[in-house]
């Protein structure tokens, strides 16, 4: 059985002591090579970060080999290079610092060739353990950030599949304690949706040009008819009259029934059956009806809270110094950027989202910029790659993060960005904001952040939550599958989860979930199957992998607002979109377009109003016109009007006609 994925392992090209290397295809056919960093010297402090850095300073020396695609989040942190490449994977490793052995025998002739397949390659999100002899395939769809893929137990092999022998001479894999590393953050996969359009139905029926069959038609009348009367032309021509009244009352009556309003008629729906058009113009941050089954209830719950969802990103520019007599580490500025999600739970502007993120401790605050002065000290020449980790370990405990002078603050600035958002955006339509209060982490980790715009579409936090394991819930949050983090650009992500567990070991007594939506999730939400908040994501520090897979409670960030003199109150917008929504899943389209056109007039950040407003256009189809209500019962009463006046007339004339023949 073929497996699935963007990546097809064939064989082992060489390895190391803390990775291997892997030949593979994507799913256009192409050849590709793969380093991989064992899922257990990942784990081990420095690794994972160190693998990163320095295949992102390879790839942008003059000479580097240009990543296609990479996971740097994953258990088993990978990155791919095309074929063309050459020895990438082994420049890499070696690159590290540590010893690369190839595969010194060729690989046996493939049984059969890899057949091509559509669509575009996605980041795989681990790599399959190595065994002696042929390689696993690695099976199934891959998910954001959510670990090592494995390979599939007791399947059969790909008939492509190559034969592979061990490397010889070569050492398992195992953790490492003096590897070099950085905080650099790693861009998480993310699933892309799709739209669905419906399949034409088949027309039957007889051709064009074949008569129809008449029953009643004859070559021969048989029948002769006899000599016409003598015409009654004034009765004829007064019944006449009052059939052109009514003709002429009929149209107008069938206009009134099909202007609605003067203007060009709505175009034919491209996809009514599914109430969604193929292709949207409009750019919403998540996409309802692609993540989840068209007019279902999970659908309905993320077109409530989809519009609400905040890309949330905060610069830091100051300068690093000594923190024993304030030299500089170094003369110029540093600059890096902090990245997650928010909330919107007050139309005026009010974002909740996580303080590490907005308002980071000193600690994490020198880290970061510590490893900023790093890489410009790598791209200077005077410093390796692989001894990143060392200088900024060895000076996070002796240095500080200033402003331009040694007393002064570091300089930060925040933004968020609704529906698709880009990094480093500080204009239109990024929004400024500033931080009204952040909670520490053993408070909760959650911050209340004040955006420069107001109709903000808004979340309703259901503050009577009750969640216990094995409770299913929606979470989003917003990610990237870009590589270039200066450069990606992040849309929200959404996926169904199962509550594991609740840590009861602290008074804000958070739970945890069985998956993850990447490392930009951090402030995202749990939402209930109605739409409501129940609580916000946040990083869990006690797994290895720090995956966001913790949610702070609706409780702590209901009193965060209570402290901050915040209320979560929709606005009217906010309940026109809901009343929309409510119409177009019960099949009330007049109604729908009614209320989405309101919403999106007053909030036109909301653009999802103003895609299930062509969503319900669709799904009503040419043939309902949505005419006005009064004519239906006018013409009804103007018909039945001429119809007694004709009867009326007709037996007046006629009685004329018998009292002049006597």
């Amino acid at each position: 059985m073929q497996p699935e994925g963007p990546y097809r392992f064939t064989h082992l090209l060489g390895g190391s002591p803390v990775g291997k290397a892997w030949a593979a295809i994507d799913e256009q056919g192409r050849f590709v090579s793969v380093a991989v960093l064992d899922a257990t010297v990942a784990a081990a402090p420095g690794w994972r970060e160190a693998f990163a850095e320095v295949a992102n300073a390879l790839a942008q020396s003059p000479d580097g080999p240009p990543i296609t695609y990479a996971d740097f989040s994953a258990a088993a942190p990978w990155v791919a290079y095309a074929a063309e490449a050459g020895p990438a994977p082994e420049k890499l490793f070696r690159a590290l610092g540590v010893d690369y052995q190839p595969v010194p025998a060729a690989p046996r002739p493939v049984s059969a060739p890899p057949q091509p397949v559509s669509g575009v390659p996605q980041p795989v999100s681990g790599v399959p353990q190595p065994v002696s002899g042929v390689p696993q395939p690695v099976s199934g769809v891959p998910q954001p950030v959510s670990g090592a893929p494995q390979p599939v137990v007791d399947m059969p092999h790909a008939p492509w599949a190559v034969q592979s022998a061990a490397i010889p001479n070569q050492p398992p894999a195992h953790p490492v304690s003096a590897a070099p590393a950085s905080s650099a953050p790693a861009s998480p996969a993310g699933p892309a949706g799709h739209d669905v359009a419906p399949t034409p139905a088949t027309v039957s029926g007889p051709p064009a040009d074949v008569p129809q069959f008449d029953p009643y038609a004859a070559p021969v009348r048989r029948i002769k008819p006899s000599a016409p009367p003598k015409r009654r032309t004034g009765l004829w021509a007064g019944v006449a009259a009052l059939a052109l009244v009514a003709v002429v009352g009929g149209g107008a009556g069938i206009y009134a029934l099909s202007s609605d309003e003067p203007g060009e008629p709505d175009p034919p729906p491209t996809a009514g059956s599914t109430g969604f058009p193929a292709a949207t113009p409009l750019a919403p941050g998540l996409k309802p009806w692609a993540q989840a089954a068209l007019r279902s209830p999970e659908e309905r719950a993320l077109a409530v809270a989809g519009p609400s969802m905040v890309f949330v990103e905060v610069m830091f520019t100051g300068y690093v110094r000594n923190k024993a007599d304030g030299a500089l580490l170094n003369k110029a500025p540093v600059t890096f950027s902090r990245r997650c999600s928010g909330v919107v739970v007050q139309h005026e502007g009010h974002v909740l989202t996580n303080s590490q993120c907005v308002q980071p401790t000193p600690d994490v605050l020198v880290g970061s910029a510590l490893n900023s002065v790093a890489n410009r000290l790598v791209a200077e020449g005077s410093l390796q790659a692989k001894d990143i980790s060392t200088y900024t370990r060895s000076r996070v405990n002796t240095s500080v993060l200033t402003g331009a002078n040694a007393a002064d603050q570091p300089e930060s600035r925040l933004y968020g960005q609704l529906n698709i958002a880009k990094g480093e955006v500080t204009d239109s339509p990024a929004i400024p904001g500033t931080v009204v209060r952040a909670l520490p982490i053993e408070a909760g980790n959650v911050a209340l952040v004040k955006l420069e715009q107001k109709n903000l579409p808004t979340a309703e936090l259901n503050t009577s939550a009750s969640v216990s394991p094995e409770t299913s819930l929606l979470v989003l949050g917003y990610g990237t599958s870009d590589t270039s983090f200066r450069a990606a650009t992040y849309t929200v992500l959404s996926k169904t989860v199962t509550v594991t567990g609740i840590d009861t070991s602290t008074p804000v007594n958070p739970f945890r979930i069985n998956e993850d939506l990447g490392l930009y999730s951090r402030g995202g939400i749990a939402i209930d199957p109605s739409g409501r908040v129940v609580g916000m994501l946040d990083n869990d520090v006690l797994r290895p992998d720090k995956a966001n897979r913790l949610v702070v409670p609706v409780s702590t960030m209901t009193a965060l607002l209570q402290a901050g003199g915040v209320t979560n109150a929709l606005g009217k917008a906010d309940n026109q979109y809901r009343s929309g929504l409510d119409a177009y899943f019960a099949g009330d389209e007049s109604t729908a377009i009614a209320r989405f056109d309101e919403a999106a007039r007053n909030s036109p950040a909301n653009l999802l109003a103003q895609s299930y407003r062509q969503a319900a256009v669709d799904s009503r189809g040419p043939d309902d016109s949505g005419g006005s209500s009064w004519a239906v019962p006018v013409i009804a009463a103007a018909g039945g009007a001429l119809a007694v006046a004709i009867v009326v007339a007709v037996a007046m004339l006629l009685a004329r006609r018998r009292n002049s023949r006597f």
